[in-house]
């Protein structure tokens, strides 16, 4: 069973920066794609962005493009997401998640792990 634990959000001003880490447990992770989605208050949960297994590809929401960086440490089982020039928009829960395979997916329940979210706010 594979364990996930977001750390990293916080409280930020409009412009600013945080990176979110998601430490896995396991010896599989390497060979799972790799998600991070985020929900604001009354709304669904929504793509942001993933990597694949060998983190060679990436996919981006489009309101994150060129902002929002992901990667990923498979010999620390660890993903990140750097996330810059941050907007009042993306207040949310992040949260990540991992797909048992090596392509990810934009959809929430292609996932098959879920971490239990870490806030971001962003103060404007």
């Amino acid at each position: 069973q594979v364990q996930l634990v977001e750390s990293g959000g916080g409280l930020v001003q409009a412009g600013g920066s945080l990176r979110l880490s998601c430490a896995a447990s396991g010896r599989t992770f390497s060979s799972y794609a790799m998600g991070w989605f985020r929900q604001a208050p009354g709304k669904e949960r929504e793509f942001v962005a993933a990597l694949s297994a060998s983190g060679g590809s990436t996919y981006y929401t489009n309101s994150v493009k060129g902002r929002f960086t992901i990667s990923r440490d498979n010999a620390n089982n660890t993903v990140y997401l750097q996330m810059n020039s941050l907007k009042p928009e993306d207040a949310a829960v992040y949260y990540c998640a991992a797909r048992e395979t090596s392509r990810a997916s934009y959809y929430p329940h292609d996932y098959n792990h879920w971490g239990r979210g870490t806030q971001v706010t962003v103060s404007s």
